[in-house]
């Protein structure tokens, strides 16, 4: 029980600061990986044909059904698949499997592009989803079932294997969707609006889930608590595909991608425009998988700071993302994602940077990190999203989105397994420089760099529906401000008789 309750806590809260806006692997829902958020392609063709009424239900329901999928994925997966496997006696081994089952399941993008290729996109989500969602059904009743314990554990490992890998189907024919649904001029701000929307429902759900188990843990209801919320779960995951089918899907990219097919592929490796794209990809997310796994693990175990500091700086990151969402869906839609893309990605270099200078004795620096974590990962999120569906064209679309996937999935996965083994190999603890340095402290250097050189990446990104660069980014961000000071301050130079004719 008393590992039960904090690597469900840690979990759970690790959740709230979920911000990372690459291809996640773990976020087996369509609401839920920012990197491959749907919009339709820089022409605005496909928004076109969809009729006013239709599209304004489509995309409130879009967002209604992400909350939901927060939700589900707050009382279902993540942390509560760790408390489940904790409580049906699993080891440690096969907890590590659990927990790189998502990173193995990203493989799955390219058939599930060849089964979403030719079919309609909503049917292949609402699909895909429904038995994603609703497999999680057996689980409401498996603490009270007469099985061995091995068998149950069996059971759940099954359920969750079977879960992620339709989710990765689920999430491909959803952005593909969502690529025809949402009209170019209006994705920046959508999306922006809706991460507000679906990073309150996951924070709220995240801390309830977590306080659920934690509190009722110690009086030996573990097993019942576990059902409840999985329970919860299906609720949320029935709701989100009625509102699935609420929303309109566009005509004619079935029949596009039936003509395509795997050339579809081919041409996507091929195509100038995507190939930086793939490369960026592949080193961003192998650099932010060398220390992603981390950052809690050195407050618990190096800075001794307990479980209040995690959740405090989950909750920050959390409302400066909230906040920030607006603004950089409007950046996006008037500047373009690109100069959005190489700013946030410099800016993120300096993260895993920051964590080489708290102590136990000096945490303040771990605040300016959330503040900075969370505003940088926010415009990331939203850019990312956008010039993913920029750079794949409406034929072929799912073809090309599960090579970013793939590319994706990949870097983190091989990055996270070799960070894990240089962290066993290093020293624990070292003295360099007359100051104490640990292992973890050499992953963070390591993903700093490597966040670098990503955004160094970023800068050979092609952008076909940008409108200015990074000046104009810095410009638009730095308005607010200079208009703050403007008003403050020239009415007071104004009445400085030097300053008062310049004025006049």
């Amino acid at each position: 029980m008393e590992l039960l309750r904090p690597s469900v806590v840690l979990g759970s809260l690790a959740r709230l600061a979920s911000t990372l806006s690459i291809t996640q692997p773990g976020e087996v829902l369509p609401a839920a990986s920012p990197a491959l958020a749907g919009a339709p392609p820089p022409d605005g063709a496909a928004a076109r044909a969809v009729p006013a009424k239709p599209l304004r239900r489509s995309l409130a329901a879009a967002v209604a059904e992400g909350a939901c999928a927060e939700v589900f994925a707050a009382c279902a997966t993540g942390a509560v698949i760790t408390g489940w496997a904790l409580y049906l006696g699993a080891g440690t081994a096969l907890i590590g499997f659990l927990a790189a089952l998502p990173l193995v399941a990203q493989l799955a993008s390219l058939p599930a592009a060849w089964f979403i290729s030719g079919r309609s996109r909503k049917w292949a989500t609402v699909v895909a989803v429904c038995v994603s969602r609703l497999t999680f059904l057996p689980l409401i009743a498996l603490p009270w079932l007469g099985l061995a314990p091995a068998a149950k554990l069996r059971v759940f490992v099954a359920i969750v294997a079977v879960s992620t890998i339709f989710g990765v189907i689920g999430n491909s024919a959803w952005v593909a969707w969502m690529g025809d649904l949402v009209p170019g001029r209006l994705r920046g701000r959508y999306f922006g609006q809706r991460t507000v929307v679906l990073s309150m429902a996951g924070t709220l759900a995240s801390l309830a889930a977590a306080l659920t188990l934690d509190r009722v843990g110690p009086l030996g209801w573990t097993g019942a608590a576990l059902s409840v919320l999985t329970a919860v779960a299906c609720l949320a995951g029935l709701a989100s595909l009625g509102l699935l089918l609420r929303q309109h899907e566009p005509a004619g990219a079935r029949e596009a991608d039936a003509a395509a097919g795997w050339m579809s592929l081919r041409a996507a490796l091929a195509d100038r425009r995507v190939r930086p794209y793939l490369h960026y990809q592949l080193a961003w997310n192998a650099a932010v998988g060398i220390s992603a796994s981390f950052f809690a693990y050195h407050l618990l175990a190096n800075l001794h700071t307990g479980f209040l500091v995690v959740a405090a700086h989950g909750v920050v990151v959390a409302v400066v993302r909230i906040a920030s969402a607006r603004l950089w869906g409007r950046a996006v839609d008037r500047i373009g994602a690109r100069p959005v893309l190489i700013v946030c990605s410099f800016g993120i270099a300096a993260v895993p940077a920051i964590w080489l200078f708290p102590t136990p004795e000096r945490l303040w620096p771990i605040a300016i990190e959330a503040v900075l974590s969370g505003f940088l990962w926010g415009g990331h999120g939203i850019a990312a999203l956008d010039l993913t569906i920029g750079l794949a064209p409406r034929t072929g679309r799912p073809f090309y989105l599960a090579a970013f996937a793939t590319a994706g999935g990949l870097g983190f996965g091989v990055a996270s397994v070799l960070a894990g083994q240089l962290a066993t190999l290093a020293p624990a603890h070292f003295t360099l420089g007359g100051m104490e340095w640990t292992s973890i402290h050499i992953l963070f250097l390591l993903s700093s760099l490597g966040r670098l050189a990503g955004g160094g990446l970023a800068v050979r990104l092609q952008d076909p529906g940008a409108r200015g660069g990074v000046p104009d980014l810095v410009r638009s961000l730095s308005a607010p401000l200079r208009a703050a000071v403007a008003e403050s301050f020239v009415p007071e130079l104004a009445r400085i008789p030097v300053f008062a004719r310049r004025h006049r």
